[in-house]
C-alpha cells in the first residue's frame, strides 16, 4: 500500500504494473483493493493500474462532512497530478462511476476514457426521488451500526444469489472496517447528484459494464446511460450482480482489455 496527500488528506493506492495509466475509483462501500484487486492482478501486465482508497475509505483520512460529488472528483484530479498520470483510462464502479462522470465535466481533458461499471447519473439522476430519500436514510442510519450488522445489510445487495461464498466472505471482511463519515459523505454526495446533463457532453470512449442481476444500478439505468453518452458500449453480464469487479472478475477484465486495446 502507497500513499500520498491531496488536500490535506492522505490517500492510500495499491499501484502494479507499467504502459498506459488506468485509475479505478472504487463504490462507497469496499477499498480499492477489495473492489478491484483481481484488475490489479490481471490488467498490469499491460497497464499501470492504480486503485486508490477514496477519502473516507480503506486507509485513507476521511474527508469534511460537507464535502459533495465535486469534492470527490477534484480530489481525484489532485490525485493524479501528485502520482503524475497523465491522459489516465478513468474506470469507476457504481459511486465511483459518479465521481468520474463529475471528473469529467471538471476535468474534461484529463481522462482518455472511462468505464462506468454499476455506475449512476448520481442518485438523484438514476432513480425516483423515493428511492434516492430512501437509500440515503438507510445509509446514513447504517453508518452507526456495528460492523458485523452493516456488513450483513449491505451484503446481499451488492453480488447476486449464484456468487459464491468466497466472494462475499472477502468482500465482506473489508466492508467490517468501513468508516462511518465517510460512509455518510459519500452517500450524501451521489444521493444529492444529478449529472444528466453531463452524459450528452462526454466526447470520449465510454464503456458501460452492468449485471442483469444487480439489485442496486439496473439495466433501465443501465439503458439511460447508454443512450445519453454518445457513442457508449453497453455490456451486460449475465447472471452478475452490483460488484462485477469481484463477482465477473476475469469478464470484466477481458471487456476492459478489449475496450483500452481498441483505443490506444
Amino acid at each position: 500500500m502507497m500513499e500520498t496527500t491531496v488536500a490535506g488528506l492522505r490517500i492510500a493506492y495499491e499501484r502494479a504494473g507499467t504502459g498506459p495509466p488506468l485509475v479505478l475509483v472504487h463504490g462507497y462501500v469496499g477499498d480499492g483493493k477489495a473492489t478491484f484487486q483481481h484488475q490489479i492482478d490481471a490488467l498490469s501486465d499491460e497497464f499501470t493500474v492504480v486503485a486508490w482508497d477514496g477519502p473516507g475509505a480503506g486507509e485513507s483520512d476521511d474527508p469534511p462532512g460537507s464535502w459533495r460529488m465535486q469534492d470527490f472528483a477534484d480530489c481525484l484530479a489532485g490525485f493524479l497530478e501528485a502520482l503524475g498520470l497523465e491522459r489516465p483510462h478513468v474506470g469507476g464502479l457504481s459511486f465511483g462511476g459518479a465521481i468520474a462522470i463529475e471528473f469529467y465535466r471538471r476535468h474534461p481533458s484529463v481522462p482518455r476514457s472511462l468505464i462506468l461499471a454499476g455506475a449512476y447519473a448520481g442518485w438523484a439522476g438514476s432513480l425516483a426521488p423515493d428511492e434516492v430519500q430512501r437509500r440515503l436514510t438507510q445509509a446514513v442510519s447504517m453508518a452507526d451500526l456495528p460492523p458485523e450488522r452493516f456488513t450483513r445489510e449491505v451484503i446481499p445487495t451488492m453480488f447476486s444469489p449464484s456468487a459464491t461464498a468466497a466472494m462475499l466472505d472477502g468482500f465482506a471482511a473489508n466492508m467490517s472496517s468501513f468508516h462511518p463519515i465517510g460512509l455518510r459523505a459519500m452517500a450524501t454526495a451521489v444521493a444529492e447528484s444529478d449529472l444528466r446533463d453531463v452524459l450528452p457532453r462526454i466526447m470520449i470512449p465510454t464503456l458501460l459494464l452492468y449485471g442483469d442481476e444487480d439489485a442496486r444500478a439496473s439495466l433501465a439505468v443501465a439503458e439511460a446511460m447508454n443512450a445519453a453518452i454518445p457513442g457508449s458500449e453497453l455490456v451486460v453480464l449475465p447472471g452478475v450482480g452490483h460488484v462485477s469487479t469481484v463477482e465477473a472478475a476475469d469478464r470484466v477484465n477481458d471487456e476492459v482489455r478489449s475496450f483500452l486495446r481498441s483505443i490506444r
